[in-house]
């Protein structure tokens, strides 16, 4: 995995500034520790820092080839997940390769294909290719945005980059942010509409989107999106197909040339994943599979089992581990690492998260690249196959609203008067719900619950889940690692995105359908553990920590949060916060402490950032 960058200007000669390109570049340097490297031309200046995965000592890039007299060049973050047989049909079509990486593989279906080359792709990618000849780029992001790409255009000039800060970077661009940002931030967040970069005059190019920037301007469009058609598959064949493409995918996600892991919670989804890859390291005769699991220290004494949290995921993680005999490695983090963490993850993702989810994530990372530079996660299997509780409840279904965040009047309540007049956020949340319903690719002949659990899915695939495989990728990239997640294969999205809801959920189960595949791969009492999350730390020295933290700003008459928050019901819940916030304002794991959290993650950020308001 890599960082790219870029900058198209017809109004500028590129060429007289290299040290803008070299700045945007060193702000991935994280993503990419292991190389950089830049191409310029008047029009075109592109910036790339490299995590060498496959082919070490061919893959450099920026990549260029010549075709007669054109000169096209690419930067590319991602994997290609069916390079192997791309590159055998290029093959055989004539062309020739010098390395055994998949960006030439990528390049070079440019070459062939043009424009075409993205249906044909399977993989996690956000790249740019500058074909000289035409004098245009051509952007592109993968079908689920597993990775992510943003960008800015204004006036004939083109900034993008794979994360905010590359494009924070350049001199000519004003950190600002509008209203609309705002509520994206207060209302929204730590989620963001499709779409939206939340920074005034920055964009993030939708999931299977691509763009084109050239002399006339800038172009955009889908080249892929869900479709919805009748399911001719009875319960058994469907549980085959589910079983042999995750199979598949997960066989796929294994290349690598550097040491590659799995993430292991002892839950359904990790397990699944981990038992595929364990498998098939015994089949080819491999060393023991290495699997990483993340705690908290005395989380044991301090867990308190909830509906949205039912168990601990340390007993499941021996009896997985014991089953397949792999190599684990057992993380946990203490108070103080998570509480200075928050403050590290709001730099890497330019924006406040997910709170201590973030920061342990972050750190949870961080331990595993000292051994390993690839891991495989089990992302996205709640959202496609319908595994969160907002899924069951009547509550979360009718509620009208995003149903992983039922507490947004609440949230609106600490807000300050004026802000919420200037925002009207409560307006805000339910413009961006019903623009997202008008979406859903409706099936005719439907009745109302499938069609509403069509209209869930769709929420959860295009607005929760992309939050998840940011924070995903903005935590590992963060240290340099590499996370590959199976379950967002386009295939396997495609085909379960048209299963009906009762062939989901058979045997009466969440997620019943992928339970039905994995039987026998699984142990039985591993098949049917209650779902459990990301674990988070349970601990009130948490809890205390970050409550003094809100009360210190709340002290601090400079604090940028200040206006926008009602200081006096801060103050209140901070001092006493027992009871309050116990269900979730979003998601399923952020309650009190976690509100505190981010609202001390908006400081840092406003301040970091010295954003202005506009």
């Amino acid at each position: 995995m890599c960082g790219i960058t870029g900058w198209i200007d017809w109004n500028k000669d590129l060429t007289q500034y290299p040290s803008v390109l070299e700045t945007m570049t060193d702000t991935l340097a994280s993503r990419g520790p292991d190389a950089s490297g830049s191409w310029i031309t008047p029009r075109c200046a592109l910036g790339h820092r490299r995590l060498s995965v496959m082919d070490p000592a061919g893959g450099a890039q920026p990549m260029t080839r010549k075709v007669g007299d054109n000169t096209i060049t690419i930067v590319y973050n991602g994997e290609l997940y069916n390079a192997p047989e791309l590159k055998k049909e290029l093959e055989q079509r004539g062309h020739r390769f010098a390395t055994t990486c998949d960006t030439e593989v990528l390049l070079v279906s440019f070459v062939e294909w043009g424009r075409a080359c993205v249906d044909r792709l399977n993989g996690i990618f956000a790249f740019a290719i500058w074909d000289n000849e035409e004098q245009s780029l051509f952007l592109v992001r993968d079908r689920l945005g597993v990775k992510p790409l943003f960008y800015s255009y204004a006036e004939g000039r083109l900034l993008f980059g794979s994360e905010p800060k590359a494009i924070l970077a350049h001199p000519d661009f004003t950190v600002q942010i509008s209203g609309e940002g705002l509520a994206e931030i207060f209302a929204i967040g730590p989620a963001r509409t499709p779409g939206h970069g939340v920074y005034k005059n920055m964009q993030e190019l939708k999931p299977g989107h691509c763009m084109v920037m050239d002399a006339r301007g800038l172009s955009v469009r889908a080249y892929w999106k869900l479709e919805s058609k009748p399911h001719e598959d009875d319960v058994e064949t469907t549980a085959a197909k589910v079983r042999e493409l995750l199979r598949d995918t997960v066989i796929r996600q294994l290349a690598s040339d550097v040491p590659i892991c799995t993430l292991l919670s002892g839950g359904l989804d990790s397990s699944a994943l981990t038992t595929f890859a364990a498998h098939y390291y015994a089949q080819q005769g491999l060393d023991a599979l290495h699997t990483y699991s993340v705690d908290y220290v005395d989380n044991d004494k301090h867990f308190q089992a909830s509906a949205f949290q039912p168990n601990a995921d340390a007993p499941w993680i021996k009896r997985m581990t014991e089953h397949l005999g792999t190599v684990h490695h057992a993380v946990e983090f203490d108070t103080p690492e998570l509480v200075e963490a928050l403050r590290t993850v709001v730099l890497a993702r330019d924006l406040p998260g997910m709170a201590d989810v973030d920061g342990s994530l972050y750190l949870f990372c961080r331990e595993i690249k000292k051994g390993a530079t690839v891991a495989i996660s089990g992302e996205a299997a709640d959202e496609i196959f319908g595994g969160y509780p907002w899924f069951h409840r009547e509550e979360a279904l009718n509620a009208g609203t995003f149903p992983w965040s039922l507490a947004t009047p609440e949230r609106i309540a600490l807000l300050s008067p004026e802000f919420v007049d200037w925002v009207k956020p409560a307006q805000y949340v339910q413009d961006r719900y019903r623009q997202a319903l008008s979406e859903v690719p409706r099936l005719a002949g439907e009745n109302g619950q499938q069609n509403r659990m069509r209209e869930m899915s769709y929420l959860n695939i295009t607005r929760f889940m992309p939050t998840l495989l940011d924070r995903k990728d903005r935590m590992s990239m963060a240290v340099g690692l590499e996370v590959r997640v199976p379950f967002c294969d386009h295939r396997l999205v495609e085909y379960v995105w048209n299963i009906p809801w009762e062939v989901k959920t058979a045997g009466d189960r969440e997620k019943g359908i992928l339970r039905k595949a994995l039987r026998g791969i699984l142990p039985e009492d591993v098949l049917t553990r209650k779902k459990s999350p990301y674990p988070k730390t349970h601990n009130p020295n948490y809890l205390t920590a970050v409550r003094s933290w809100v009360l210190d700003i709340l002290n601090d008459p400079s604090s940028p949060l200040l206006p926008f928050i009602d200081t006096a019901k801060i103050r209140t819940l901070a001092e006493d916060a027992e009871g309050r916030f116990q269900l979730p304002w979003f998601g399923q794991l952020m309650t009190g402490p976690q509100l505190f959290a981010y609202l001390a993650q908006v400081d840092t950020w406003l301040r970091h950032y010295k954003v202005s308001i506009r």
